[in-house]
């Protein structure tokens, strides 16, 4: 591990346990201020929509101020939104915590860039895989700590939340590295890449088409995450607690695909080979969820939805950030990460309607057919190949 790994994942980890905690109770806790479901959902969705706009911003501040101080900078803004939102009586103040948690949260394509600092072109998958596992952590944990807090009271939990956030910040100030190796802002050709063209907005043009291959996909999944526990009780009548655990298991197996299988699928097949093995076997599970066969379908869907998505996040923010050099990093990944908050509030929307108004099939299928031209969409470059491992490794 290259040095400074070990503090990055813990302070993503950590900060998504946060995440995790408040992520199952806000709906509940908003319905509790006698919100309607409309207002709920304006709610849910101003998080994705702050963190789309924050961040390519925070990314930009990271590339000339460093990664350190932007993400403590996060970690103290997501304490804060924690703090007003389980403060909140009124639902302006609920909608104000949640774009300042959602605006702090954009730190993750920081972390993203922190990693891509200290790591080799060879380690950077794999590295971004341990990381991605990270996320599965928070997913797993965090809800299960708030399910606990709650008993305490509906406020607890975003309290609980706040104060993780607060601690980590303090922890981070002491032992969170500085990553970044030149803060001038100038354009860059280290590690032996060359500076790539820039569009307009400072995006690479090589990383526009993997970005928006990246949204296709992730709109495609997070339909099915957000109709996944409609179509278990509407198929298979299972309880919510039933639901619960069968979203316990996709996370882990999510942890273990990200932790263990990155490296060496994508040592054999390169970052687009992998890119596009993912992408087949989320389409092959979509199309599968989509038939009711039940069980005998339904097993094999999941495995194709989990080691395709596990593969694919990973390897795509790595593809995302080999296009720029340290100079420019931060707010690539940053116009990545904001593409995922757009998935990721267009494709439940739209997975929704389909789901309620069409067919129970129809978010599934027209998922596979989206997967399908993101396929069509990944580039052919040599950097196709499987690179070679090197003969002798050289610590950071």
């Amino acid at each position: 591990m290259p040095p400074g790994f070990g503090a990055i994942w813990t302070t993503v980890a950590v900060d998504l346990i946060g995440f995790g905690i408040v992520l199952p109770i806000l709906p509940r806790y908003a319905e509790d201020l006698h919100i309607t479901p409309a207002v709920i959902g304006l709610v849910v969705a101003s998080f994705s929509v702050a963190q789309m706009i924050g961040s390519p911003l925070l990314g930009r501040l990271s590339d000339r101020w460093g990664r350190k101080p932007v993400l403590i900078l996060s970690l103290c803004g997501t304490a804060i939104g924690s703090l007003v939102t389980g403060l909140a009586g009124t639902v302006w103040l609920l909608l104000l915590g949640r774009v300042i948690d959602g605006a702090s949260g954009a730190s993750v394509s920081v972390a993203q860039a922190a990693v891509a600092d200290v790591a080799t072109p060879d380690q950077r998958p794999r590295l971004l895989g341990l990381l991605g596992a990270a996320f599965g952590v928070g997913f797993v944990v965090g809800p299960a700590i708030g399910a606990l807090a709650a008993l305490g009271g509906p406020r607890v939990p975003f309290f609980i939340a706040a104060t993780i956030a607060g601690v980590n910040a303090i922890v981070a100030m002491r032992r969170l590295p500085e990553t970044h190796p030149d803060r001038t802002g100038r354009p860059d050709a280290a590690a032996g890449e060359l500076a790539p063209t820039l569009r307009a907005g400072g995006l690479p043009a090589g990383a526009l088409r993997l970005i928006v291959v990246a949204f296709i996909a992730l709109f495609a999944f997070s339909g099915f995450e957000t109709t996944f526990s409609l179509l278990l009780h509407d198929r298979f009548g299972l309880t919510i607690g039933s639901t619960g655990a069968v979203f316990a298991a996709v996370g882990l197996l999510l942890v273990f695909v990200q932790a263990g299988l990155v490296h060496p699928v994508t040592s054999r097949l390169g970052e687009r080979g992998t890119i596009r093995l993912g992408l087949v076997l989320n389409g092959i599970g979509l199309v599968l969820l989509g038939i009711d066969g039940r069980w005998l379908t339904l097993v094999p869907a999941l495995l194709g939805l989990v080691l395709g998505q596990g593969l694919v996040a990973p390897t795509m923010t790595s593809a995302v950030a080999g296009q720029a050099g340290p100079s420019a990093r931060g707010r690539v990944l940053g116009y990545q990460q904001s593409a995922g908050a757009l998935a990721r509030a267009v494709g439940p929307a739209a997975a929704g309607v389909l789901y309620g108004r069409v067919a129970i099939p129809a978010p599934y299928l027209v998922g596979a057919a989206a997967v399908a031209v993101a396929l069509l969409l990944v580039p052919r470059t040599p950097s196709d190949e499987p690179r070679p491992a090197p003969a002798t490794t050289t610590s950071a």
